[in-house]
Parts: C-alpha cells; sequence; structure tokens
C-alpha cells in the first residue's frame, strides 16, 4: 500500500492575492469548489460539506490546522463514519504575473481500500478541481 502523498501543481495566470482569496473566501470558494456553509481561515475552524457522485454522497469533516496568510492552508479531510484521516494543504508561490499552488493530499492509504477510496479517485478529482474549476475560475 503506497503512502506517498498525492501531489499536484498548477500555475495560475491571476495575482497570489486572488488565488489566496479564491480558496479562503467562502464565497469564493462556493463559486468553483464545494457547497461550503461556512468558512474561516482559521486554525481549529471546522467545516463540513457533502459532496460525491451521482450514487453517493460523502460527508466531509474538515478543520482548519495551519494557515499562514496568503501563501499556505491546510485541513483535515475525513469523511463521516468512515475510517480514515487525511489532510489537504494548499500552497502558494509568486510566479512573475501568476501564482503556482502546490496541493498536497497526505493520509489517503488511512481510508478503506474500496474502488470509492482508491488514490486515482483522488487523482481526478484534485486535477479536475485545480486544473478546470480553479483555473476557470480565476482566469475568466
Amino acid at each position: 500500500m503506497s503512502t506517498q502523498p498525492f501531489e499536484i501543481e498548477r500555475t495560475y495566470n491571476a495575482p497570489v492575492s486572488k488565488v489566496w482569496e479564491a480558496i479562503t473566501d467562502r464565497d469564493k470558494m462556493q463559486e468553483w469548489y464545494f457547497n461550503i456553509a461556512e468558512f474561516k481561515p482559521e486554525v481549529g475552524f471546522e467545516f463540513e460539506f457533502t459532496a460525491g457522485d451521482d450514487h453517493v454522497k460523502y460527508r466531509h469533516l474538515c478543520r482548519v490546522t495551519q494557515v499562514v496568510e496568503g501563501s499556505k492552508i491546510a485541513y483535515t479531510w475525513r469523511y463521516d463514519g468512515r475510517e480514515g484521516d487525511s489532510e489537504v494543504t494548499w500552497e502558494l508561490f509568486p510566479e512573475g504575473e501568476g501564482t503556482r499552488l502546490k496541493l498536497t493530499h497526505t493520509g489517503l492509504e488511512t481510508f478503506p481500500q474500496t474502488d470509492a477510496f482508491k488514490k486515482e479517485n483522488f487523482v481526478a478529482g484534485w486535477t479536475h478541481i485545480t486544473g478546470i474549476s480553479l483555473k476557470d475560475y480565476l482566469e475568466k
């Protein structure tokens, strides 16, 4: 079983301040991420959302674990009623006029070893979220 974290990097044609707002402001997050009722970029803040596919919806339970204003935010990512505990970290780096995002998702191996929680599904999900949803939001 692989314990390697999943990492993906994307560069956006948008300043760090705009990307930071997109990943930490609930109203902006609603436009490209998940339907999160409340969010604050503060360590200890807990939030949740429900997401999944056409067959199953999962309640995601998250708690902010790190905040470096304007450059890094991390939060736990687990599923209500399921084994496993993971963490998602978003790091921002200025690249000329744009921003490089590095997203790291650790702990995927702690989830149930079922088709629903295969690493490939997380890879596909984060690839879509960072490569299409967030990119379109930032560069529209």
